[in-house]
Order: structure tokens, then sequence, then C-alpha cells
């Protein structure tokens, strides 16, 4: 729980970040915003100017109107008449250009927004499997929420607002400069007492209006949290200590909610009562002015105040001090909108993934000599095409799954080595198996064979050729992938099994689900392949998501598999009927198995014990069970895996 002694921090406006956000804005959208600045501009001076007015239309045709009907004489009215239409228009014009100011500021917030978007995804799409493992889900998932929603406002409302805000406070300045120096001078001092009551009561708005954020953060995972684990709350009877720690956000974010809205919603109340004593004040003092002929000093010249005058400087000391609030509101707004702005910029600055692979896959075939060569059509063989620069020649490799790792170490972080002196090989068609207790990297193996990490030291060789060499996308491509967490999107049982390989026919989408026995279930299912499946697969048990990861795999047709603890999610019936299709997906491809089960691994070719990120034994099942070593405890029951 925070500190209740805690003082909030208040935003601040990050320059470099705005100058960021309005380089997109001008990059795509110059034209435009330069129109809507425009016309915001002319909304400002045609709100100043119909104000000025005031003091003509008093002057010279109420004034002397009212003069006319006291002497007795005929009233000529068309003259008011032709000035109140002349103001209408002024009003009718400032009316006009602000509704284009709003609706082509729509316009750029939503295409920049857009641009923002589609900029995010793409570079998150290049970022490395490290960018997703050290930073939470739903924190990033906010970046395209919270984040671009403050963004959204500050785009399409806060900007042009102060653009507005500062071009009506100078415009109205000089306006009263030209009407009253005296009353303008004035209205300053009572304008300075409202400024500080503005800054002290916006600056703690502001400070706990970020605090009540963050405590909306925490609320919101804790519950997502709560949900996600309620069979564990239950089954652990925690109800009392959930609602406990709940109560206790939940306090927090009432707390700062609390004195965040208090300031907020006092601001207005406070500056329009200050407003109408202002308002008060100008109107005693320039009555006052008036009745003793004092000198009226103008920017224009020296005369006497009179009525016209003090109207139109009443209305401009309104049009001049309403501003000021929605100023600090605004750059308030504009503080916090930046401060999400800089976390998506933190993002999109994140280092893309190296690679500097010139080794791509492509479809081969034999020619008349017996060489294999690069062909256009999709023979079933692939091969490695090899460039060599120096020599202006290019190799050909066939893909044949000899995967080898020669002397590796490797560490997430620098400071900490989780693989020491690790060496294997597998030929192709092998099957290796990796045993040992959680955190002894064996899965660390795997996501060093697909290059989701870089290996700090040693060689890892594909058919020969290093794989820091071969384009991580081509390396990729050539091997299938069977996590323990299944993924599934939102689509069909079909188009899951196709994301494995998109130009799949529907032929190769069946074959692979019978591969992996899953065709008998999903037949089954209410609209059999064609049924949609959302929320990652909700209406599925684990183990038929299982299954469909399994198909989706298959339908690739890699020369080499992972499959990292493929069979965790299935129970022992289903793993038998899966054993038999996973065989007939092993047979002619090297697989590398993953799993806790070790009956799972007894028929692998290789069996690999790993204890603290070392390979500590090695050998067929058989081999492993004679030398009566780790293994063989792990088989027997003697030690169990953590």
């Amino acid at each position: 729980m925070m500190d209740k002694n805690a003082r909030p921090q208040k935003p601040q406006v990050d320059m470099k970040v705005l100058k960021r956000v309005l380089a997109y804005i001008f990059k795509q959208y110059k034209f435009i915003f330069a129109i809507a600045m425009l016309c915001t501009v002319f909304s400002s001076f045609a709100g100043v100017y119909g104000t000025l007015f005031i003091e003509e239309l008093i002057n010279d045709h109420i004034l002397p109107l009212v003069d006319a009907v006291k002497a007795g004489e005929a009233a000529n009215f068309t003259g008011l008449l032709l000035a109140l239409v002349k103001l209408a228009s002024i009003y009718l014009v400032g009316i006009i250009a602000n509704f284009s100011c709003a609706y082509l500021m729509v316009i750029i917030a939503q295409g920049v927004l857009k641009k923002i978007r589609d900029d995010m995804f793409s570079h998150m799409q290049t970022l490395p499997i490290k960018y997703f493992d050290t930073n939470a889900f739903g924190d990033i998932m906010s970046l395209y929420t919270n984040d671009i929603d403050t963004l959204e406002q500050m785009v399409a409302q806060s900007i042009p607002q102060i653009i507005n805000t500062v071009v009506t406070i100078v415009s109205v300045f000089f306006s009263m400069l030209v009407l009253s120096i005296p009353l303008t001078l004035f209205m300053v001092l009572t304008v300075g007492c409202m400024v500080l009551i503005t800054k002290y009561i916006g600056g703690n708005s502001a400070r706990f209006f970020v605090a009540q954020q963050q405590a909306f953060g925490k609320l919101d995972g804790y519950i997502e949290e709560m949900i996600n684990g309620q069979k564990v709350v239950k089954v652990f009877n925690h109800e009392e200590h959930s609602k406990e720690e709940f109560d206790k956000l939940n306090y927090n974010l009432r707390d700062n909610a609390r004195k965040a809205n208090t300031f907020a919603n006092i601001l207005m109340p406070i500056m329009g009562n200050l407003g109408y004593l202002q308002y008060v004040l100008i109107a005693c003092v320039g009555g006052s002015l008036a009745m003793a002929g004092v000198p009226n000093f103008t920017l224009v010249g020296i005369g006497l105040l009179d009525l016209g005058v003090i109207a139109a400087f009443l209305e401009l000391s309104r049009a001049f001090t309403r501003p000021i609030t929605q100023l600090s509101q605004q750059i308030n707004s504009i503080a916090m909108a930046l401060a999400g702005a800089k976390r998506i910029f933190k993002m999109m600055d994140e280092r893309s993934e190296l690679d500097e692979g010139y080794v791509t896959l492509v479809n081969a075939k034999y020619d008349e000599n017996g060489k294999i060569c690069e062909c256009e059509e999709h023979t079933g063989i692939w091969a490695w095409k090899h460039p060599h620069i120096a020599e202006g020649t290019v190799t050909y490799t066939r893909l044949t799954g000899d995967v080898r790792l020669n002397e590796v170490d490797f560490g997430y972080v620098e400071e900490k080595t989780v693989l020491h002196d690790v060496s294997l090989y597998a030929e192709p068609g092998q099957k290796v198996a990796f045993v040992g207790a959680t955190g002894a990297g064996k899965t660390t193996i795997t996501n060093l064979i697909n290059r989701f990490y870089d290996i700090a030291d040693g060689k890892i060789r594909y058919d020969g050729i290093n794989i820091n060499k071969i384009k991580k996308a081509d390396l990729r491509r050539s091997l299938g992938i069977v996590l323990q967490e299944t993924n599934l999107f939102t689509g069909t049982v079909k188009e899951n099994i196709r994301y494995g390989k998109l130009d799949a026919t529907d032929e190769e989408v069946y074959a692979a689900a019978k591969l992996a026995n899953a065709d008998e279930f999903i037949r089954r299912l209410p609209q059999g392949y064609d049924t949609m499946l959302s929320g990652g697969g909700a209406n599925l048990s684990q183990g038929q998501r299982q299954l469909i990861a399994i198909a989706r795999a298959a339908v690739a047709d890699p020369p080499v598999m992972i499959l990292d603890e493929a069979t965790s999610s299935i129970d022992t019936r289903t793993e038998a009927i899966v054993s038999a299709g996973m065989d007939s997906l092993m047979h002619g491809r090297t697989v590398f198995v993953i799993a806790h089960r070790l009956s799972t691994v007894q028929n692998s070719d290789v069996i690999m014990v790993l204890e603290r990120g070392r390979i500590i034994e090695r050998g067929s099942h058989d081999a492993l069970i004679a030398e009566k070593g780790k293994y063989y405890q792990l088989y027997t029951g003697a030690f169990e895996l953590e």
C-alpha cells in the first residue's frame, strides 16, 4: 500500500517526447495541421473582435438611439440592425472556424495514432524474445490502450485548446490595452492572484490524478490475478486474505481519487466566483474613474472612460481569465499524455533483433549430374543457399537436420552463466531427449538452436553451417516447435492448424490433424474444422489444445522438431493415443524432446541428463540404466525431478 504521507509527483512536460509526437503530426499532416491552427486563430480573433465591437455598438448605435428617444425624435434603427448583423457575422465566422479546427484535429489525431500503433506493432515484431521475457504482458498491452488513449486526447483536444488559449490571452491583452491601460493594470493584479490559486489547486489535482492512475493499475492487476487464480484461492481458503488485500488497494485508489477530484471539482467554482468578484471590482473601478473624469490612457491615445469602453473591457476581462484555468488543466493533461508517449517511444526504441545471416533456405532438386541446385517449384527438397562473397560463388547444402553444439556457454545475463561447455550432436533422423530438473538448461538449449538467444561462446552448426550465418527467418522455417504452453488464436480450428503453413491446402491440414491423432475429436466439434476458437481455445480441453498445436507443427513439415513438454498437459490415455501419431511425425526427422515423464523418452536414440547447465550423462535408455547413475535414480524413483 502506498505511504499516505508520500507526496505524489507532479507530471512534467518532456520536451523531447513532445517534439517526437509533433514530428508525427508534421510528417503526415503538416498542411492540415496548419489549416487547423489557422482556424484556431480565426476563432480566437473573431471572439476578441466581437467583444471590441461592443464599444462601437453601444457608443455609436445604442446610446444615440436612447438620446433620440429621450429627446422625442424619430429613432432610426437601420444602423443598429446593420451593426447587429455585422456582430452576428463575426461570431458566425468564429463558430465555423472552431468547428473546422475540431473536425480537422480529429482527423489528425486518428491518423497519427494509427501511424503510431502501426509503428509500435511493426517494431514489436522485430524485438527479440528477451524483451517479452523481461516485460509483463499487461504492461505491454497498456501501451496500446491507456497510453494511446491519453495521447489521443492530447492531440485531438489539448494541443488545439492550448494554442487557442495562448492566442486568446495575447490578443485579448492587447485589445484591453487599446481600451484602457489603467484598467488593464488593475486586472493584471487580480489575475496574478487567480493564477497563484490555480497553480496551487491545479498542481495538487494533477499530482493526485497521476497517483490515482497508478492505483488503478495496481487494482486492475490484482483483480486480473485473482480472477485467473480463483481456484487456487478457494482451494487454500484465502478468500478473506484476498478481500483484505483488495481493500487495501481499493482504499488507496479511493484516497487518491478523492483528493484528485476534490481539488479538480473545487477549482472551477473558486475560479468562477473569483471571476465574478473581479468583474464587480473592474466595474466599480471603471465606473469610479469615469465619474471622476480621470484621463483614460490607451495604446492609441488619451481619452475618457465611457459606458461603451467599460462594457467592452468587462467582456474582455472574462475572456482573459477564463482560459487561465483551462491552460493549467491542459498542460497537466499534456504532461500525463507525454508520460504515456514516453513509455511508447521507449518500446519503439528497443533494439531490434539483430540478424547478420546471409545463408537462406531455398527449394532444391538434383540436376542431371546428381548435384543439388536451386529451383522455382516446390519439390519437397530444401537446401541452404550459401553465397561465398570473397570467391563470388554459391554453394548449396541439402537440409537434413544435422545439429551440433560445440563447447557452448550461455547466460541470459552476462553475470550469470546457465550453460557450461555443452557439446552434443543430433544426426539426421535421431531423437535426442533432454532430462533434468527445472532450471537445468533443457529449454535453454532449444532456445539457442532456433536463435531466440545467441550464445556467449562456442559454436552451433546446422548441416555443417554456423547458425549465425543463417538468416533467422530461414532457420526458424526449418524448425517445428511444440511448446508446453499452447497458444491458439481467434479463428477456426482449420486456421489455427494452418498457422504452421499459411499456404497449406485443406487436405494437408486434415493429414496433419490425423498424424497428430486430432482428427477424430475435431470432427466431433459443432462445426468440425470450421469451429471458431476464441479466448485461446477456452472451449477446448487442455489436451485438445495441445493436439491442435502438434498438428500445427506437423503441417509445417520441418526436418527438425522441438517438443518442449509437448505431452505434459495430456492425460496418460490421451498420451498413448498421441504417442503413435508423434512417432509418425518424428519419423525421418531430427527431434529434440524435453519431458518430465521418462516414459516418453525411453525410445530416444540419445538421452542427455542435465544438471545445473552441464551434461552429466548421455546415452540410450538401456545404457543409462546400466550405468546406474542419475538417470537410473530418476527412472527407479530414487530421485525425483523438481
